[in-house]
């Protein structure tokens, strides 16, 4: 049985433009994989409501879970919750929950609690609360969609709250083999090994050092004995 799948949903214009870094997405991945979840797509759109509900609607027809990172802090650009509940067609309020989660939090910090920053209690109508750890502004989940802070750590605690509630697979195995001979000469002996293995995924991925080329051969699957099978086969014919 094939493993569950997921997309990731960055949603920043500060991503598209360059003026944040996306590391999101790179961590999700690598946490997906240890849990068994193919991460199968990662898309970015802008802080539009529109892209947003496209993506959202499109995503979560099409894979087992959806992540969101970004756009539902205290400011006026924050419109991911908005867009959500647009694209299940649900209303979104003030949460008493949510309300006095961040009271108590504005409350032991000695900050007001203002109109900014309540709309961070904002969640549409049927979710689940995300804990977050680390500021307390929740994240929630609504059908399959999880949505989550833009901010690193705060996506990171939310992931860990998360993750254990989903259902995964077989963790992804890999191994590699650096060879250096450029991807020209060792595309044919390796597409036809992959062919003979169908079961497992095999790329490559070509790098200079000191003006010398190679590639690292890299193959990927959940049955650690056919990846070995396989990397046998890989090393007698690229011997070092």
């Amino acid at each position: 049985m094939p493993n569950p799948t997921a997309a990731m949903l960055v949603i920043g214009d500060e991503i598209l433009s360059g003026r944040t870094r996306d590391g999101n997405t790179h961590y999700l991945a690598g946490q997906l994989t240890q849990q068994g979840i193919t991460l199968a797509e990662a898309r970015v759109v802008a802080d539009e409501a529109p892209a947003i509900i496209a993506a959202v609607n499109a995503l979560r027809g099409q894979y087992d879970s959806v992540f969101t990172s970004g756009g539902i802090g205290p400011t006026h650009d924050d419109i991911t919750a908005d867009a959500i509940a647009a694209a299940f067609g649900v209303g979104i309020s003030h949460r008493a929950d949510a309300m006095a989660l961040l009271a108590a939090h504005y409350e032991r910090s000695g900050m007001e609690f203002n109109d900014a920053r309540k709309r961070m209690a904002r969640i549409p109508d049927g979710a689940k609360l995300i804990d977050n750890p680390v500021s307390t502004a929740p994240g929630f989940i609504l059908g399959n969609v999880h949505v989550m802070a833009g901010v690193p750590s705060v996506f990171q605690a939310m992931v860990a709250t998360v993750l254990p509630t989903l259902t995964g697979g077989a963790p992804l195995l890999s191994q590699s083999l650096r060879v250096h001979r450029g991807e020209g000469e060792v595309a044919a002996p390796f597409g036809a090994l992959a062919a003979e293995y169908p079961d497992l995924s095999m790329g490559s991925y070509p790098f200079t050092v000191n003006g010398a080329h190679g590639t690292n051969l890299v193959i990927r699957g959940s049955d650690a004995a056919r990846i070995d099978a396989a990397m046998t086969r890989l090393a007698a014919l690229f011997p070092a």
